[in-house]
């Protein structure tokens, strides 16, 4: 294994183009070969960037049969980035399984700071954010009820990632386990053109998203048990 071998994990915008960073550009630039999540989106934004750097696809369908191979152009000298579709790598994206893979073998990891969609979502939530728990999204089904009620005695605030067709469901389970008077933030598309955020108890934004449903990714920021 040669001194340049090293993994990148490079953050990349959820919406707005501009919020990518000079070193994330050079990086993408300077590496052998980059994976992404999916070739097609991220090949929109290497266009847009004027990066010309080889593609190969790593996503959750395949990164279990990837990455030794992966590990072993490493090994031989290869520098290469991770990007998802939007944001930072191995957050709710492929990223962790060959971060550890390349950390038990030696090989050097270097995440760049940058775009992540539920600390924006946190701090403008106006919710306590010293202490707080990344949950991401909750299991759909197998796990969901055991998972609520275990978070329903959490007393930090709690982040979810969720779909738009499944918000009013969720929020639905907030009033259930969590009680209807907890307050609550519902953030969704970020830095894009329709960014908005909707706070209150459970009950007011179940209302709100009942009338008028939900569109783009979204994040959920829930206080914690009183």
């Amino acid at each position: 294994m040669t001194e340049s071998s090293k993994l990148y994990l490079v953050p990349t915008p959820i919406g707005n183009l501009e919020d990518i960073t000079l070193r994330a550009i050079r990086v993408l630039k300077e590496v052998d070969f980059i994976l992404a999540e999916d070739t097609r989106t991220s090949g929109k934004l290497l266009k847009h960037l004027g990066i010309s750097t080889q593609m190969m696809s790593h996503h959750m369908h395949n990164e279990h049969k990837t990455v030794e191979g992966l590990v072993k152009r490493l090994q031989a000298g290869e520098t290469m980035a991770l990007i998802s579709d939007a944001g930072t790598p191995a957050i709710s994206d492929p990223g962790f399984l060959l971060t550890r893979a390349c950390v038990e073998a030696g090989i050097t990891v270097d995440c760049l700071p940058g775009a992540t969609a539920f600390v924006p979502a946190l701090v403008n939530s106006g919710l306590p954010n010293d202490k707080f728990v990344f949950e991401g999204f909750l299991p759909v089904k197998k796990g969901r009820q055991t998972r609520l009620l275990l978070l329903a005695k959490e007393t930090r605030t709690i982040i979810f990632y969720e779909s738009p067709h499944k918000l009013v469901k969720t929020l639905g389970h907030f009033a259930e386990f969590f009680g209807e008077d907890r307050q609550v933030s519902v953030s969704r598309e970020i830095t894009k053109l329709h960014e908005e955020t909707i706070r209150g108890t459970v009950t007011e934004v179940l209302a709100h998203y009942t009338k008028k449903p939900p569109k783009g990714e979204i994040v959920i920021v829930l206080a914690g048990k009183k």
